[in-house]
């Protein structure tokens, strides 16, 4: 079992940047595919950006390329976000998710989910 708490987000004007992290408890964390989804108001949950159990493989979606990066630290269990030029668009409750497997793109593939952390970008 795996629990994900997510933290980092908050208000921020177009252009500025934030970064989110994800804490995972349990042994296995350094095992698992993380993963970033967001979801805003009315809207379907989508992919961010996944990174692999070690760090070696990343994949992400088109709308970040360029402005978010994924990094990981197994020793401390941590996954994280750092999102720059942010535009109104990435507003958001944001989720980290883990899964046991290669990294995917598809929300129902994640068994674990953190309770998100909301991104507001101002214009």
């Amino acid at each position: 079992q795996v629990q994900l708490v997510e933290s980092g987000g908050g208000l921020v004007q177009a252009g500025g940047s934030l970064r989110l992290s994800c804490a995972a408890s349990g042994r296995t964390f350094s095992s698992y595919t993380m993963g970033w989804f967001r979801q805003a108001p009315g809207k379907e949950r989508k992919f961010v950006v996944a990174i692999s159990w070690n760090g070696g493989s990343t994949y992400y979606a088109d709308s970040v390329k360029g402005r978010f990066t994924i990094s990981r630290d197994n020793a401390k269990s941590t996954v994280y976000l750092q999102m720059n030029s942010l535009k109104p668009e990435d507003t958001a409750v944001y989720y980290c998710a883990g899964r046991l497997g290669v990294v995917t793109t598809t929300p129902t593939l994640y068994d674990y989910w953190g309770h998100g952390t909301q991104v507001t970008v101002s214009s």
